[in-house]
């Protein structure tokens, strides 16, 4: 699963045998939450969260949309084009 961001101790992941919609994996700190990249739809959307605190996960959803063509990018590089 390659790292394509760091969010301070958090890792952004795509992971190689994943399906569509173009998602990433945030892991860090016991958590994980995955966040669809619904670009050019709109902004990153929360779709699951595994134990992050709500707090934290407004925070990581802004860095994420901060880098969203960057994050795009590393999606199609693991998967090909949508």
């Amino acid at each position: 699963m390659p790292t394509v961001l760091r969010i301070g101790a958090l890792r952004v992941a795509v992971y190689p045998n994943d399906h569509r919609p173009p998602h990433v994996h945030v892991i860090g700190n016991g958590h994980e939450a995955v966040f669809v990249l619904n670009h050019p739809a709109g902004a990153v959307a929360l779709r699951e969260n595994f134990d992050f605190p709500s707090r934290d996960l407004a925070s990581i959803q802004r860095a994420l949309d901060e880098n969203l063509v960057a994050l795009l990018s590393a999606w199609e590089g693991v998967h090909g084009t949508r």
